[in-house]
């Protein structure tokens, strides 16, 4: 049995490195930080990569088992990137438990409310939970995220469309912002 399960997670791990490579350079997509106002900081990066895992992570729930191993292992994939991300801003090793706990619990508040925009076809909720989460301290200066949103909820769109097959060879591929009205 472990070794039935050893042999499974390393399958996946060239799965798993192609498929988060696609997530990265999505979330990565200039167009995202240049017109439709994240900021290109370390932070928006996390956001704009926590918002494509989510998205994928939504999708991935409706899979089967070999689906939502890939996901948990992508999702793992992340969580050791920003460790390393820690680690290469000059965070001790004391340090990093903490901000490691603080990033999760950031990551899974956001999965849980942009779960309650999406899945009420909210576009207005989902923009709102957005600058809240990437301008935390913007107030009324801070950009509305309607584009933003209007992008997140096409790439779901577009995400749900994608076969189980593509999804269990980690060939899920994210719609580009700005193609095709998707940002509208």
């Amino acid at each position: 049995m472990i070794f039935g399960l050893f042999g499974k997670k390393n399958g996946n791990r060239r799965i798993v490195e192609k498929q988060y490579a696609t997530l990265t350079k999505a979330a990565r997509h200039p167009y995202l930080y240049e017109v439709l106002d994240v900021p290109d900081t370390v932070m928006g990066r996390f956001e704009m990569l926590s918002a494509i895992l989510i998205l994928y992570f939504r999708r991935t729930r409706k899979s089967g088992t070999s689906g939502q191993e890939i996901a948990q292992e992508i999702v793992d994939a992340f969580f050791e990137d920003v460790d390393h991300s820690i680690r290469e801003l000059g965070v001790g090793d004391v340090g990093v438990p903490k901000r490691m706990k603080k990033f999760a619990g950031m990551f899974y508040g956001r999965l849980e409310s942009y779960a309650v925009a999406l899945d009420s076809n909210d576009r207005e909720a989902l923009a709102a939970a957005l600058r809240r989460n990437i301008y935390p301290e913007g107030g009324e200066a801070a950009p509305t995220m309607d584009g933003l949103a209007g992008y997140l909820f096409a790439a779901e769109a577009a995400m749900t469309a994608v076969g189980e097959d593509n999804i269990g060879i980690g060939a899920l591929t994210i719609a580009e912002p700005g193609r095709d009205g998707r940002t509208a």
